[in-house]
């Protein structure tokens, strides 16, 4: 059943997508729905896309996890339809309330799923952390859209900069406080630094198997609302939120990488070096990338789930926490494993040849063009500490000597691996048709 309502739900998107972004233009229709609450644009279509292609990877993916839950299987996949529902709402809402809704039907979903285990050791905790935190973000997310509303007399985001096109807003106080507490906000749910304190104890705590898919689409529907409400919606304070975006940028890619390396759990590693990817997407909003944004968040969410498939085989799909010392010998004991590992890793690292280069590339190249060539510079010094983070586990599974005696790669974490670094090799050669359908997808 789920994976027909996935097909169905991909089916309706790719034909929501000849409408939005088409050749034929009698076949556009109205892109507003519902009461104009809802966009079906090109970036809302291509976000839907995104988010069901991260669940079905996530699904394969957590699949050993699912059957471990016996009767609570049908329960788990709910709530991951759910999640995906919420969040496909979130990344299409023209209304900023309605975004709040789906944002909150995903959270709640996720922090379901993080404590759903026979592994009691770490979930509870990991879940109570990422609900009590979650909560509160929340509350400080709806007070900025209540600020807005209070600044412009709406709560539609089309609306908003319509407003801003045929007024002057001599006193901007409310107005710029809202952006500020969008951005926390947000920024809370995508794990940008100084926001980011819940994302290493849930990446250890929650169970492995879902912890991928959590994080990925976590990616995803945040950065494109906030890419939505920034660039559309408040773009005339480009001014004003662009320097505090670029500051939360540069602490994010760097608090990320320097903690991330002193991590002995990969969990951990790869929760603190999403906290620098957070920074590096932040960069690509900075400098009005948005066809960068969309390409990365893509990339990343694949390879991001990928890594976690790996984890799981490794320690367990239900299992928390993940030393660095289970990584070693891997390459002797599933060298082809390894290998796939491996080049996730570089492809995370933004090495040459793999789409993390092509994604970082651009974010950074166009925020040097709209003058920030201070947060290129931190950006580049991140990404050398960012390849030294994975380095040392790559290290650890050629070079350490085997302590552990590893059970057979079930096939589900090989299609994924196999999905995964696919991926990353061939948008890192030929990145030209991601690039293209991603700078269809976005329009102001």
């Amino acid at each position: 059943i789920t994976t027909w309502v996935l097909l169905l739900a991909g089916g309706v998107t790719l034909v929501q997508w000849d409408v939005a972004i088409g050749t034929n233009p009698a076949r556009h229709g109205d892109l507003m729905a519902f009461s104009r609450m809802v966009m079906l644009d090109g970036l809302a279509v291509y976000a839907r896309l995104a988010l069901l292609g991260v669940t079905a990877l996530g699904l394969v993916t957590a699949w050993k996890f699912i059957e471990s839950l016996g009767r609570r299987r049908a329960e788990a996949l709910a709530l991951v339809l759910l999640a995906t529902a919420g969040f496909s709402i979130m990344v299409a809402s023209n209304n900023l309330i309605l975004m709040f809704l789906g944002l909150e039907i995903g959270s709640i979903a996720f922090y379901v799923l993080t404590g759903l285990t026979t592994d009691r050791r770490g979930a509870d905790e990991a879940a109570m952390k990422y609900f009590l935190l979650g909560s509160f973000a929340s509350a400080i997310l709806v007070y900025g859209v209540a600020l807005l509303y209070a600044g412009t007399g709406t709560f539609e985001i089309q609306s908003m900069r319509q407003f801003f096109s045929v007024f002057v807003v001599l006193s901007p106080a409310v107005i710029l406080a809202g952006t500020a507490m969008v951005i926390i906000g947000l920024g809370f749910k995508v794990s940008a630094a100084p926001f980011h304190n819940w994302a290493p104890d849930v990446y250890q705590g929650a169970p492995a198997g879902i912890v991928g898919y959590v994080a990925a689409m976590a990616k995803v529907a945040g950065f494109v609302t906030l890419a939505r409400v920034l660039e559309t919606g408040l773009g005339e304070f480009y001014g004003s939120w662009a320097p505090v975006l670029a500051v939360v940028a540069a602490l994010s890619m760097m608090l990320g990488s320097l903690l991330a390396l002193v991590q002995d759990d990969v969990r951990r590693m790869l929760a603190y070096s999403g906290v620098a990817h957070a920074g590096f997407i932040m960069t690509g909003i900075v400098g009005n990338a948005i066809t960068g944004v969309l390409f990365y968040v893509a990339v990343y969410s694949v390879q991001l789930v990928a890594a976690f498939a790996v984890v799981s085989w490794v320690s367990g799909p239900a299992s928390s926490g993940s030393p660095l010392g289970a990584y070693k010998g891997l390459a002797r004991r599933s060298p082809w494993m390894a290998h796939g590992f491996t080049l996730l890793l570089l492809g995370l690292a933004g090495l040459p040849l793999t789409s993390g280069f092509i994604a970082k590339f651009g974010v950074l190249s166009e925020a040097r063009e709209q003058g920030f060539e201070w947060l290129v510079y931190l950006g580049v010094l991140a990404s050398v500490l960012a390849l030294a983070v994975y380095l040392r586990l790559i290290v650890t599974m050629y070079m350490d000597e085997s302590v552990e005696v590893e059970s057979p790669v079930p096939a589900t974490v090989m299609w994924v691996v196999g999905i995964a670094v696919v991926i990353t090799i061939l948008l890192g050669v030929m990145p030209g048709f991601l690039l293209d359908v991603a700078a269809d997808a976005f329009s102001l």
